[in-house]
């Protein structure tokens, strides 16, 4: 082979295997740094995270994320293709190009990639999100996700979102809190979960009987 032909190889063969060998470390070690905390530190941010299980977080946080952010998280694999369809459907009506990112995508997105959005990078996302899918449980893909999420410009994670927000440990979240929370996700440097404004408490209010209402769609963690 020309010498062009065997560092193409390699270079393909490095993109397939490093996220591979990457997600396979991730499945058992915190992952210590992302693109974003990185990012948000040249623009002038801290970094304050701190890793805690998720046994050690409270159970209204995770059902809050998901009555907000992907109610089939627990039952579908990577991708909500129902949400996707949807979606679509809407744009090709004359509205608005909405996301339909899963919980798995924005922890691929989260994990590796970076905030601007392009085709380019929600290919590799759902490339991404296809091997944590494969690669981890549900409780890994939640775990990871609450602990590298932004919740303030500089504040990553579940612990640090709670002592910042609401002065107390992420296990002692109440559901209040926790939907308070939720609600910030969509845009973290402008939203706070103690002082919403009144569309967050509305939202509050939505999520908080939504977790009432998915039952069974809350049995993965």
């Amino acid at each position: 082979m020309r010498l062009w032909q065997r560092l193409l190889v390699l270079l393909l063969a490095i993109v397939v295997a490093l996220p591979v060998l990457l997600i396979a470390l991730f499945a058992a070690v915190p992952p210590p740094v992302t693109p974003l905390m990185l990012i948000r530190q040249s623009e002038g941010h801290g970094i304050d995270k701190q890793w805690v299980a998720l046994d050690d977080i409270s159970s209204n946080l995770p059902a809050a994320v998901i009555a907000a952010e992907d109610n089939n998280f627990c039952v579908h694999s990577g991708f909500d293709w129902g949400e996707i369809e949807k979606a679509v459907e809407t744009y090709q009506d004359g509205g608005n190009l909405r996301g339909a990112s899963t919980i798995t995508q924005q922890t691929a997105k989260n994990l590796f990639l970076w905030p601007a959005r392009s085709f380019i990078r929600k290919g590799i996302e759902a490339w991404l999100a296809a091997l944590l899918d494969l690669m981890w449980s549900k409780e890994r893909i939640l775990e990871v996700y609450l602990n590298i999420v932004e919740w303030s410009g500089g504040v990553y994670g579940a612990e640090a979102a709670a002592q910042y927000y609401f002065g107390k440990p992420a296990a002692n979240l109440s559901q209040r809190e926790a939907a308070l929370l939720a609600t910030v996700l969509p845009n973290p440097l402008s939203r706070s979960a103690s002082n919403p404004t009144s569309s967050q408490v509305n939202q509050a209010d939505v999520l908080q009987r939504r977790i009432g209402q998915l039952g069974p769609l809350l049995d993965c963690y």
